[in-house]
């Protein structure tokens, strides 16, 4: 059993998925759920041909959307009457499957639980996967959530 669950949240439908799972799983056991949402000021670009740069890190968020993520994730806490710490914790412009699995290492949890967008082809390979990313670095299981039509979920 789980009793330490870690769930990377950022206000996506994929994140919330990983989350219900999370207070599943924490509901079960009995557990505490711990969800964490990087926010990440670094910047990447986006399309290298056309000289266009997002200002936006798709992996980290604005303070303002972290802040709407933990305080969904707090209300779901007390909705579902499971144990729970929201929190956000900035990344400085660290890779933020590295910062997540620190976190996670860090609050001691059994388990991380993910989200991921199911991202294929050139995009993938330009935006990179965070979840990918963490299941290859994580000393700790990693479950993994996936949003979309025949999703599935599996813990690697």
């Amino acid at each position: 059993m789980y009793h330490r669950i870690f769930a990377a949240i950022d206000g996506s439908r994929s994140a919330r998925l990983a989350l219900d799972e999370a207070i599943s799983l924490a509901r079960e056991s009995g557990g505490l759920v711990i969800a964490m949402c990087v926010v990440s000021d670094a910047r990447r670009l986006a399309d290298v041909d056309s000289g266009y740069t997002d200002s936006r890190d798709p992996a980290g968020l604005d303070a303002d959307r972290a802040a709407i993520a933990v305080s969904d994730a707090e209300t779901a806490f007390q909705l579902s009457g499971v144990r729970g710490i929201a929190q956000t914790i900035d990344a400085r412009g660290m890779d933020i499957s590295d910062v997540l699995a620190r976190a996670a290492a860090g609050c001691y949890a059994d388990l991380i639980v993910m989200g991921t967008h199911g991202r294929r082809g050139v995009r993938r390979a330009v935006l990179g996967s965070v979840a990918e990313s963490l299941v290859r670095i994580a000393d700790r299981p990693v479950l993994v959530v996936r949003e979309g039509a025949g999703a599935s979920a599996g813990v690697l």
